[in-house]
C-alpha cells in the first residue's frame, strides 16, 4: 500500500542560481512535495502524532531550501529530500520538484525546474 501525503506551490524566495543577480535579488520558486508513506495508522486514529504535520513538513522543507544558496536547483532539491528523510522517518519514498518559474532565460517559457525522486532505500 501506498499513502501519499502532498503540497503543492510552496512559494518560497531564495538567491539560487548561476548569475550574480539571482544571488544578490533572488526570486521565488515554487516546490511542490509528494511523500509516500503508511498512513493507515492516522486513517483509524485521527491523530495528528500518526501523520506527519504540513506545517512541519513546510517548515522543514523552506529551512533546507534556504539553508545556503546553491547554484543549482538539482543541489537545493536535493537538500530538501535529504533533511526530509532524515527529520521524518515514516516516510518510505519522495518526490520533490522545484519550479523556477523567472529563470533568467533568454528565452519565453511557463516554467523550468527539477524533479528528483528519493527513497529511503537508496
Amino acid at each position: 500500500m501506498t499513502d501519499t501525503i502532498f503540497v503543492t506551490g510552496l512559494v518560497v524566495h531564495a538567491y539560487h542560481g548561476v548569475g550574480d543577480d539571482e544571488g544578490r535579488i533572488g526570486q521565488q520558486f515554487l516546490i511542490d512535495l509528494v511523500l509516500e508513506l503508511d498512513l493507515s495508522r492516522a486513517s483509524h486514529s485521527d491523530k495528528l502524532v500518526d501523520t506527519i504535520s504540513y506545517a512541519d513538513l513546510i517548515e522543514v522543507a523552506s529551512k533546507a531550501f534556504r539553508a545556503r544558496r546553491f547554484r543549482l536547483v538539482e543541489a537545493a532539491a536535493g537538500a530538501v529530500a535529504d533533511a526530509l528523510l532524515s527529520t521524518f522517518p515514516r516516510i518510505e519514498r519522495l518526490r520533490v520538484t522545484v519550479h523556477k518559474p523567472h529563470a533568467p532565460i533568454a528565452a519565453v517559457f511557463a516554467d523550468v525546474g527539477v524533479t528528483l525522486v528519493r527513497s529511503r532505500h537508496d
